[in-house]
């Protein structure tokens, strides 16, 4: 990775179909195993170019991480604290690609909202890399309400001290 550069920046409506992409090959390789057959392709479905521009249209923000022109991860947070959407293709897995999209979702929500308390509902295989972020488990792993099998998790930031005059 030496000669490619990593950029970040927000997604705008015309993203939704590379996002769809890289989030269903994600999801199909590493969420829907653990899952039941229905609620697999039900996940997948709501992963269409359609449905995640009308999530970002709706002020939904997304993340994206590029390598050179290729889409490399993304990450979508809603109302400024809780994780909704987080993948890095499997091809670029283990280069600091995640951290670095982490951070920059961290840092938009805390200029945006103030956020401090940071929430999400994990997928087996995405517990270990959340525990490296800070991440603590809150409860067992339960269905969602569209069936997914989730563990919740928080993080909590240290509050900043105020600028004084």
């Amino acid at each position: 990775m030496s000669r490619d550069v990593l950029r970040l920046r927000l997604a705008q409506p015309d993203d939704a179909r590379v996002i769809g992409v890289l989030s269903r090959r994600v999801v199909a390789r590493w969420v829907a195993p653990d899952q039941s057959r229905k609620v697999a392709r039900e996940l997948l479905s709501r992963l269409t170019a359609k449905a995640l521009r009308q999530k970002i249209m709706e002020g939904q923000r997304f993340h994206l991480a590029y390598l050179n022109d290729v889409l490399v991860g993304v990450a979508a947070m809603r109302d400024d604290h809780h994780l909704v959407h987080f993948y890095v293709s499997t091809r670029y897995q283990g280069r600091g690609i995640a951290r670095r999209l982490w951070q920059r979702t961290v840092q938009d929500a805390t200029r945006r909202a103030g956020t401090h308390r940071f929430t999400l509902n994990a997928t087996r295989c995405a517990i270990p890399i959340y525990l490296r972020f800070g991440f603590r488990v809150d409860g067992p792993e339960q269905p969602s309400p569209n069936g997914v099998f989730t563990t919740p998790m928080t993080l909590l930031l240290p509050k900043r001290a105020g600028k004084r005059a």
